[in-house]
């Protein structure tokens, strides 16, 4: 059984850099799946409906996983779960960029899911526990390396098909630069899986404000999802992009989000969360209005970065605000909100796939603006602490 994180050191340098190091290498496997979506619609020659039922499967595999994610991390501690769980979405990697039979896809992305879901969890809970020891924003420069790491996937990947690398060579070069940097950070990892909080409720229920902040995670994490997986389409379809550079709309998208979260803790320390999340929906319903609204993909390629700039900090502070939830312990917290947010980011593209099928992805992309409404509306509602 794993420690708690009040018997240890868990706010060292080390255990930060090991903390970073997850967050980028599960950002840069969604990155080069973003890349890759492009190319498996042209192997499979799936529609729009065809395609959502795929990322479904992702979605599917990534909740499963999540669902019982928060009493597993509690047990095994964080390292254990995410050194398995990343694992198992690497190994699936080569597959996503080879398989053209529509169920075997549709599994292999169920097991991507899977350990997509499950590492997202685990590292956000070591997030949580590092942050509320060292008592000063840090979620913001954890997230920002996903997005680094989504660069790294997205915009790597779509530079090495341009040079006519295969995709399944990109798919080899990220499990090796996936083993490269756990294994530098492995021992940094924490062994631990929860964090005392004065005045917690053991086991207790999720309260008003743990839904809430649930609610608008899964707002947040399905606008993000869309850009994940339906930009790419959206460019090469509706804006006429070669489809080897299709995958910059996610580039700029994450681009944007790295260079916010860059600072972001800084800027959360300044400004303050409140703030953070009203000015976050606002920009992104700018974003996703100017994607559906304005001609050309240049106008398209503003919305999206608009969106990052948005949307970069909005899920650091709302898994910040989870943690310090005293309803629930920090890993059921974390991982409920997490787990819920996901269920935008992996289940709300097949969704709006089927949106888009029926209607157009205009329409898809619409539903994403009254998201961020309700995002900026939450934000007034929450309870701040410091």
């Amino acid at each position: 059984m794993a420690q708690s994180a009040a018997e240890i050191r868990v706010d060292t340098p080390a255990n930060r850099m090991a903390t970073r190091a997850t967050f980028f290498v599960t950002g840069m496997a969604m990155g080069l799946w973003a890349a890759l979506v492009p190319f498996a619609q042209q192997r499979t020659g799936a529609e729009a409906n065809q395609l959502g039922l795929l990322l479904l499967c992702l979605g599917a595999g990534s909740l499963l996983s999540m669902s019982g994610s928060g009493p597993l991390i509690g047990r095994l501690g964080c390292r254990a779960v995410i050194i398995i769980s990343v694992t198992l979405y690497i190994l699936m990697l080569p597959l996503l960029a080879t398989l053209n039979d529509l169920w075997l896809l549709g599994g292999s992305l169920f097991l991507f899911g899977m350990g997509i879901g499950l590492t997202d969890v685990a590292m956000n809970v070591q997030g949580s526990i590092i942050e509320q020891a060292a008592d000063k924003p840090l979620m913001s420069g954890f997230h920002c390396l996903w997005s680094v790491g989504g660069i790294a996937g997205a915009g790597g990947g779509a530079l090495l098909f341009s040079v006519g690398l295969t995709p399944l060579t990109s798919t080899f070069c990220a499990m090796a630069a996936t083993a490269v940097v756990l294994g530098i950070s492995y021992r940094s990892l924490l062994t631990v899986g929860n964090q005392e909080k004065k005045g917690e409720k053991r086991g207790g229920k999720p309260d008003f404000y743990l839904i809430l902040i649930a609610l608008m995670t899964l707002l947040c994490f399905m606008a993000e999802g869309a850009v994940i997986d339906w930009s790419g389409v959206f460019m090469h379809q509706q804006r006429g992009m070669d489809v080897a550079r299709a995958g910059w709309g996610f580039a700029v998208f994450s681009l944007m989000m790295s260079l916010m979260r860059l600072t972001g803790d800084a800027v959360v320390q300044r400004l303050g969360r409140k703030r953070i999340l009203v000015m976050g929906g606002l920009l992104g319903t700018i974003g996703y209005s100017m994607v559906v609204l304005l001609p050309g993909w240049v106008f398209s390629l503003v919305g999206f970065a608009l969106i990052g700039i948005g949307a970069a900090n909005i899920v650091p502070v709302l898994i910040t605000l989870a943690g310090q939830q005293k309803s629930m312990p920090v890993n059921m917290s974390v991982a409920l909100v997490t787990a819920v947010g996901y269920l935008g980011v992996l289940g709300g593209p097949a969704l709006l796939g089927w949106v888009a099928h029926y209607a157009s992805l205009y329409v898809a992309f619409s539903f994403l603006i009254v998201g961020f409404l309700i995002i900026t509306l939450g934000a007034l509602k929450l309870r701040y602490s410091r």
